[in-house]
């Protein structure tokens, strides 16, 4: 609902006068209109009031405007310049930050190229996939450093999404969204809370609410002096910014995914889990990718009520179908799987898990586990820290394979599929992995890859920036050992990655006819 009449003040922002003559471009949202003039960006909040959202008033906005730059400092210091007054001058005339009486408030905000924005990459095929690292690391540290937050998330947070979703599908989707799958959505919602609240308020007690993003898609990452920055954060409600942290990450992977980005939202998922060690919160992640779904679906047809142009509100309306239809999928996934990629050092093991990752199990599919990470981890130095003798011995094997085995059994339990990278030279090793399977009562595949030594060598020996210490002595030693008899599915991994790649994928289909929940999930 509009609540006041900012015409004046947007025809005055607009002028190309009011910014000493430099053309202006205007971007309007439901919520905001930001006018593009120069080296910099003005952002005026729209008076406007909404279930989730009070700009009703000046006051409301100066106050508003102050919180946005205090919190989208955190992560975009440089983007976020400060407030600055409209003000209504004696003669009448309005002006930026002038002696006048304050009508309106405005973030001022440094310009930065719209072609940086990482929903523009995505359009034009030019994010890349190796971006998804360091952004999922930037994104682990402002969870890090991000104020804790008890007084909000919890089974209770996740209620009020639910039911503003589905207020906003009776309010705003009428006539856009169909009544029958609104209701559905709604229904199997309140079903997973119902089974995942206690998981929910355990981890609000333990700190994993906190006052996050909030809108952490990709239209808010932009990149700044070739660093993944993230902007925009949400400053007018704290039920909606004060939420769990895997809550924050999901709505970036759901728009990876959405865009059929699977490699991309697979890399960022990895990445994080990664970094953060969170494998607690895993099995709420159906539930929350649903849930942003939804809320996608609610503000796109919001979005589409307010829409001028005919074609762009057709095009809202459209999204928020498509939406919709995505929430209600991502609240039945398939189910996990294990499935362990073995073979000697240089074999490919860590680009073919990379690359089957996307395509198993329940978006944004499986989680891998690295034996050479996991080592550097236990030990307690950076990954890229080489270690000695000591940190190989048989003890120091064992306690890696038994950690992967647990970290296996705790994803497939979640709902997550695992794929474990690791060199699985013994038959003991690989029948303790076999054997979590078993236990678990999920599939289980095994791939082994060959490869002559000399290939193995020059493979180690290109490694650059990776968790692997192995070189071309520690080829030879486990070239040496007795593996015993290795009934795992075996593929010739001399050839190229493609080649490689695709024979797995052509076993893994085969498989998937008759038990895996594999091939097939990536959009």
């Amino acid at each position: 609902m509009v609540t006041e009449d900012q015409s004046a003040v947007i025809e005055f922002l607009g002028s190309a006068s009011t910014h000493g003559g430099v053309p202006v471009e205007r971007i309007d949202t439901h919520t905001a209109a930001v006018f593009l003039a120069g080296p910099r960006a003005w952002k005026l909040k729209r008076a406007v009031l909404f279930d989730y959202l009070d700009f009703s008033t000046a006051a409301r906005r100066k106050a508003l405007c102050d919180a946005e730059v205090r919190l989208n400092r955190r992560t975009a210091p440089a983007l976020y310049l400060g407030v600055v007054a409209v003000t209504r001058e004696r003669g009448g005339s309005l002006a930026l930050g002038g002696s006048g009486t304050p009508v309106d408030w405005v973030i001022e905000m440094r310009r930065f190229e719209e072609d940086a924005v990482f929903d523009r990459l995505a359009a034009t095929g030019r994010l890349d996939v190796e971006m998804m690292l360091p952004l999922a690391q930037a994104i682990a540290r402002f969870h890090a450093d991000a104020e804790r937050r008890t007084d909000h998330g919890g089974r209770a947070g996740m209620k009020w999404v639910v039911d503003g979703n589905a207020s906003g599908f009776a309010e705003y989707g009428s006539g856009v969204l169909e009544p029958s799958a609104c209701f559905r959505v709604t229904d199997d919602t309140l079903a997973a809370l119902e089974g995942r609240g206690a998981l929910l308020d355990a981890r609000r007690g333990s700190g994993f609410v906190r006052q996050c993003h909030g809108d952490l898609h990709l239209r808010n990452i932009v990149l700044i002096d070739g660093q993944p920055t993230l902007f925009d954060a949400v400053e007018f409600n704290d039920e909606i910014a004060c939420t769990d942290v895997l809550y924050d990450l999901a709505f970036l992977l759901m728009d990876l995914w959405r865009r059929r980005l699977p490699r991309h939202a697979s890399a960022v998922w990895n990445g994080y889990v990664s970094e953060t060690g969170d494998l607690d919160g895993v099995p709420l992640m159906p539930l929350f990718l649903s849930c942003r779904a939804a809320v996608r679906a609610k503000t796109s047809a919001t979005a589409a009520r307010v829409q001028q142009d005919a074609a762009r509100g057709d095009e809202l309306r459209q999204l928020a179908r498509e939406y919709l239809s995505m929430a209600e999928d991502l609240l039945h996934p398939p189910g996990p799987c294990i499935i362990a990629v073995g073979g000697f050092s240089g074999s490919g093991k860590s680009t073919l898990t990379r690359a089957l990752a996307p395509s198993v199990g329940p978006v944004p599919g499986a989680l891998v586990l690295r034996s050479d990470e996991t080592r550097k981890r236990l030990f307690g130095v950076p990954l890229l820290e080489r270690l000695g003798a000591e940190g190989y011995t048989p003890d120091m094997s064992d306690r890696v394979y038994a950690t992967l085995a647990e970290r296996a059994r705790a994803l497939v339990h979640g709902g997550c599929s695992a794929i474990i990278d690791a060199v699985y030279a013994s038959a003991r090793e690989r029948q303790a992995i076999e054997r979590v399977a078993a236990a678990e009562s999920v599939p289980f595949v095994g791939l082994w890859l060959d490869a002559p030594e000399s290939i193995l060598i020059a493979r180690a020996g290109r490694r650059r920036h990776d968790a692997s210490d192995a070189d071309a002595a520690v080829v030879r030693m486990q070239r040496a050992r007795d593996t015993g008899p290795i009934r795992w599915h075996r593929i010739d991994a001399a050839g190229s990655v493609a080649t490689v790649l695709d024979e797995a994928i052509a076993y893994l289909k085969r498989r998937a006819n008759q038990e895996l929940p594999l091939v097939g999930q990536a959009p």
